[in-house]
C-alpha cells in the first residue's frame, strides 16, 4: 500500500510539472471537461429532450459513441497478445499505452451509457441487491459485466507491472500472464456481447444480421490500432519516449488486414441488402440513398465509406504504408471513417423507419 501511495505522489508530481505548452494543453483539456459538465447539467435539469432524441429514435450519439469506443477498448488486445503471449518485444513499447487507451475508452463507454439512461441516479436499478440485474436473460446485464470486468483487467495488470518496475522488481509472469490470456478472450467477448445487444432485436432488421459480430471485431481491430499509431506518433514527436518505426510498421500490418476484412464484410452486407431487397431493406435504403425525401445521413455514410476505401488502398500498397506521413493520413481517415460508419451509420438507421413506417430524423 505504501508503494502505491508513493507511486501516486510521484506520478502527480510528474503530471503537474512541464513546459508552458504542456500547461496550456492541460488548461485546454480542463476547459473542455468543465464545458462538458455544464452541458450535461442542462440535460440533467431539462431531460433527454435537449439531445434531439425521441420515441422514434431513442438511441443517438451516446450509444453510437459507446458502440464505437467498445471497439477501441477491445483493440488493445492486438498489442497485448504479441507482447505478453508471443513475446514479440517490438510491441512492448506500445502495449502499456494501448492498455491505458483501453481504460480511457471503457470509462467513456460507461459514461455514455449512464448519460443515455438519463443520469447517474438511475444506475442503481442495475446494481444487484438494490435493483434487478436480470442476469442472465438480459443482454444489457451481460454487457455491464463484460465491460466492467475488462476495465478491471486493464487497470490491474498494468498497475501491477508499473508498481513492480517502480520498486525495481521484475514482474512475475505467473501473476500477470493468466490475466493477460484472459483479457485476450475477454476483449473479443466485450465486442461480441455488444453486437448481440443489437442482433437480438428481431424487430430491427437492420441489426438482425449474423455478420454484425464479426464485422464489429474487424472494424475494432482496424480503428483501435489506427488510433494507437496516431497516439504513438504524437508521443514519438513531442516526447523522449522511444518509439521506433519498426513498432509502428508492425502495428500498421494489423490495421491493414483488419481494414481489408472490414471492407469485404461491408460489401457483403451491401450485396445482401440491395441485390434482392425486401421491406426489411428500407433502413439500408434510407441510410445509403434516402427514403421518402429524407436523406440526412446519406452524405455522412458515403463520405465514411470513401475514407475507408482510400485508407485501405494506402495501407495495402506496401510502399505507401511504409511512408510515415501517408501511414498517419491513412490511420486518420480509417479511424474517422469507421467512427462515422459505426456510429451514425449503424445506430440511427436501425430505428428508421419506425414500426408504423414513420421516418424520424
Amino acid at each position: 500500500m505504501n508503494a502505491i501511495i508513493k507511486l501516486v505522489k510521484d506520478s502527480l508530481d510528474v503530471t503537474t510539472h512541464g513546459t508552458r505548452a504542456y500547461h496550456f494543453w492541460m488548461a485546454f483539456l480542463t476547459f473542455v471537461m468543465l464545458f462538458g459538465m455544464y452541458c450535461y447539467s442542462i440535460q440533467v435539469n431539462e431531460g433527454l429532450q435537449v439531445t434531439g432524441m425521441s420515441d422514434g429514435v431513442s438511441w443517438g450519439l451516446y450509444i453510437s459513441n459507446f458502440t464505437f469506443l467498445v471497439g477501441v477498448a477491445a483493440a488493445a488486445v492486438m498489442l497485448v497478445l504479441p507482447t505478453y503471449v508471443l513475446h514479440d518485444m517490438d510491441f512492448s513499447q506500445a502495449v502499456l499505452i494501448g492498455e491505458g487507451l483501453a481504460v480511457a475508452a471503457l470509462l467513456m463507454c460507461l459514461a455514455f451509457v449512464i448519460a443515455d439512461m438519463g443520469g447517474p441516479a438511475r444506475l442503481w436499478h442495475m446494481i444487484p441487491g438494490l435493483g434487478i440485474l436480470n442476469f442472465p436473460s438480459s443482454m444489457l446485464a451481460w454487457d455491464m459485466i463484460v465491460l466492467n470486468g475488462y476495465l478491471f483487467i486493464n487497470i490491474s495488470i498494468p498497475l501491477y507491472i508499473l508498481i513492480s518496475r517502480y520498486q525495481g522488481k521484475k514482474p512475475n509472469p505467473k501473476i500477470y500472464l493468466p490475466g493477460v490470456i484472459l483479457s485476450v478472450f475477454w476483449a473479443v467477448g466485450i465486442h461480441m456481447v455488444t453486437a448481440f445487444l443489437y442482433q437480438g432485436l428481431p424487430s430491427r432488421p437492420f441489426w438482425n444480421n449474423a455478420l454484425l459480430g464479426p464485422r464489429f471485431l474487424a472494424s475494432a481491430f482496424a480503428a483501435g490500432p489506427a488510433l494507437i499509431i496516431l497516439v504513438l506518433a504524437v508521443i514519438r514527436k513531442w516526447t523522449k519516449f522511444p518509439i521506433t518505426e519498426k513498432t509502428l510498421k508492425k502495428i500498421s500490418m494489423i490495421v491493414t488486414v483488419a481494414a481489408q476484412i472490414n471492407l469485404i464484410m461491408l460489401f457483403s452486407e451491401l450485396f445482401k441488402e440491395f441485390y434482392a431487397p425486401t421491406h426489411h431493406s428500407e433502413s439500408a435504403v434510407y441510410l445509403f440513398f434516402g427514403l421518402k425525401g429524407k436523406s440526412a445521413l446519406v452524405p455522412w455514410i458515403w463520405t465514411a465509406i470513401s475514407m475507408n476505401i482510400v485508407a485501405t488502398i494506402i495501407l495495402t500498397y506496401h510502399k505507401w504504408r511504409n511512408n510515415m506521413k501517408l501511414l498517419y493520413l491513412a490511420c486518420g481517415l480509417l479511424f474517422t471513417g469507421i467512427w462515422v460508419e459505426k456510429g451514425f451509420g449503424l445506430i440511427v438507421p436501425g430505428f428508421i423507419p419506425g414500426q408504423y413506417g414513420q421516418i424520424t430524423e
